[in-house]
């Protein structure tokens, strides 16, 4: 009786480039920014970031709650980030607090940037996240809200939590 022959597996067809979807996780949130500020503009900016730090960032060790980005020299910096240090980082380990540059176009630099002086607004991050294989951070142009807003936006808040209650009763 001749050997039984394995079945060999085909391979699945990748999905067409378009379609393929980058690895996309999100290592921090900073929700009081969108509670303590009105969000104008969003934009995705890049990252510079040192070996231990890319490192921190993929073990979700970082915090930008307190975090905020500044125009200086015609580059964006992002300051008051936490990275915790890597703990195989031994004595090559980075500053937890340093401050690191932004990855964006020249032309979106100068665009907050005016913004920035014209109105007083702010820039913030809103969210640190992992899109392929680099680093990303979600920054908006921010406007500082009032005590009176943030009760107005808790009052909205919990007026639609309400009414949707109400509806599913009903339903």
């Amino acid at each position: 009786m001749p050997p039984k022959r394995s079945k060999k597996k085909r391979a699945k067809a990748a999905p067409p480039a378009g379609e393929r979807q980058p690895y996309f996780r999100t290592v921090a949130d900073n929700r009081r920014a969108r509670f303590d500020y009105d969000l104008m503009e969003r934009l995705e900016a890049g990252l510079a970031l040192t070996g231990t730090e890319i490192k921190s960032v993929r073990a979700g060790k970082a915090t930008i709650r307190d975090a905020y980005a500044q125009i200086r020299d015609g580059q964006m910096w992002l300051h008051n980030m936490h990275l915790a240090p890597w703990t195989g980082g031994g004595p090559w380990n980075h500053e937890p607090m340093r401050s690191r540059r932004l990855l964006l176009h020249r032309g979106e630099i100068d665009r907050f940037g005016r913004q920035v002086l014209q109105k007083g607004l702010t820039i913030v991050p809103l969210r640190l996240y992992i899109k392929g294989h680099f680093a990303k951070v979600e920054v908006a142009l921010a406007k500082g809200r009032r005590s009176y807003d943030k009760r107005q936006a808790i009052m909205r808040r919990e007026t639609a939590r309400e009414i949707g209650r109400a509806m599913r009763r009903d339903a």
